[in-house]
C-alpha cells in the first residue's frame, strides 16, 4: 500500500479513575484521577503516527467546549485534525475506571461524537489516501452512521482499502448482529476484540468466530489481549501472533485503539498481514504501560 492514512471517528474527553479496591458504594474509595484526550479514533490515528505512519488525517466532530484542546493535541501528536465544531452539544466524555490490574470500565456520554454529519464530510478527505479506517462507534447512531457509511462508498469508488473497528460489544447488541453487519458490507479488514467477534458470530471460539467474520470481510483480525491475535481469511485462521509480555500493565484503556493503528501503520509501510499483527502487537504491549489511550508525547 501507499498513500496516507484517514481515519473517520471521534475525539473524546476522557476521565481516568484509578483506583485499588472496588469502589464502595455509599462512601468514598481513593483513586487517582486524570483528564485526557482519548476517543477510539484519535487514538487510532495518534498510535498510528506513533508506529511510523507519516501522513495521518482524522475527521471526528466536538463541542465548541474543548475543540481547541482537542485539536492541539492531536496536532503535537502529528495528527492532522479536521475537528467539526458543535456549538448545541458538548465534546464526548468518558469516565474509564480502571482497576488495579489495569483492566477497564467504560461510562460513556457520546456528546458530538455522534453528532458527524454528512456535512461535515468531503470527498478531498481522501486526496492521497492509502487506507481508510472508520471507528464502528460512528454506526451506533444514525448522523454518525450516514457519515461512515459515505465515506466508506466513497472510498469503494477509489479502489482504497477500508477497515472498520467494532468499537464495543455493549453498544454492538444494543443496534443489533445483523444492522451492523450489513453496515460494514464491503470493507476489507474488521478488527474486532474477542468479545466483539463471538458476539457477532454467536460462536463462543475465537478461532471459529474469526473465521466466520473472514466471510463477511476478505481479512479478520481478532485481538485476544494479553494472549495476541488471529487472522483469518476465506473462512480459515491462517496466523496466530503472540502478545508481546508486559509485566506491570498500568492501564489497558488504549490497547486496541493501539493495536489498530499499529497494524495499518505496518500495513501501509508494505508489512504483510501477520509481520502487521506483530507490530501491532508491540504498540499494544507499549499502550498498557501508560495510563490513558494515546501514547507518550
Amino acid at each position: 500500500m501507499s498513500g496516507g492514512l484517514l481515519v473517520v471517528g471521534d475525539v473524546v474527553t476522557d476521565v481516568v479513575v484509578r483506583h485499588g479496591p472496588a469502589p464502595v458504594r455509599g462512601t468514598d474509595t481513593a483513586a487517582r484521577i486524570s483528564t485526557l484526550p482519548g476517543g477510539a479514533g484519535a487514538n487510532v490515528a495518534c498510535w498510528a503516527v506513533r508506529s511510523g505512519c507519516r501522513e495521518v488525517r482524522l475527521l471526528a466532530r466536538a463541542g465548541a467546549d474543548a475543540a481547541a484542546w482537542h485539536r492541539e493535541s492531536l496536532l503535537r501528536a502529528g495528527v492532522r485534525a479536521e475537528l467539526a465544531v458543535d456549538d448545541e452539544v458538548g465534546t464526548a466524555t468518558v469516565v474509564a475506571l480502571v482497576d488495579g490490574g489495569g483492566e477497564r470500565t467504560f461510562l460513556t456520554d457520546s456528546g458530538a461524537g455522534l453528532r458527524l454529519s454528512p456535512a461535515d464530510w468531503s470527498p478531498a478527505l481522501l486526496d492521497g489516501v492509502g487506507h481508510l479506517h472508520l471507528s464502528g462507534y460512528l454506526l451506533f447512531a444514525p448522523t454518525s452512521r450516514a457519515t461512515a457509511l459515505l465515506a466508506l462508498r466513497e472510498a469503494r469508488q477509489r479502489g482504497i482499502p477500508v477497515s472498520v473497528d467494532p468499537a464495543s460489544a455493549g453498544f454492538l447488541a444494543r443496534l443489533g448482529v445483523g444492522r451492523f453487519l450489513a453496515a460494514v458490507r464491503g470493507v476489507d479488514v474488521l478488527l474486532p476484540n474477542e468479545d466483539e467477534a463471538c458476539l457477532l458470530t454467536a460462536l463462543p471460539e475465537p478461532a471459529d468466530a474469526a473465521a466466520k467474520l473472514s466471510r463477511h470481510a476478505p481479512l479478520a483480525v481478532v485481538t485476544l489481549g494479553d494472549r495476541g491475535a488471529l487472522l483469518a481469511v476465506a473462512g480459515a485462521v491462517t496466523a496466530r501472533v503472540a502478545a508481546v509480555p508486559v509485566r506491570e500493565p498500568v492501564d489497558s484503556t488504549g490497547a486496541g485503539d493501539a493495536f489498530t493503528g499499529g497494524f495499518l501503520a505496518a500495513r501501509l509501510a508494505g508489512a504483510d498481514e501477520t509481520e502487521a499483527a506483530a507490530a501491532a502487537c508491540r504498540a499494544g504491549a507499549e499502550a498498557v504501560t501508560v495510563v490513558g489511550g494515546r501514547p507518550a508525547v
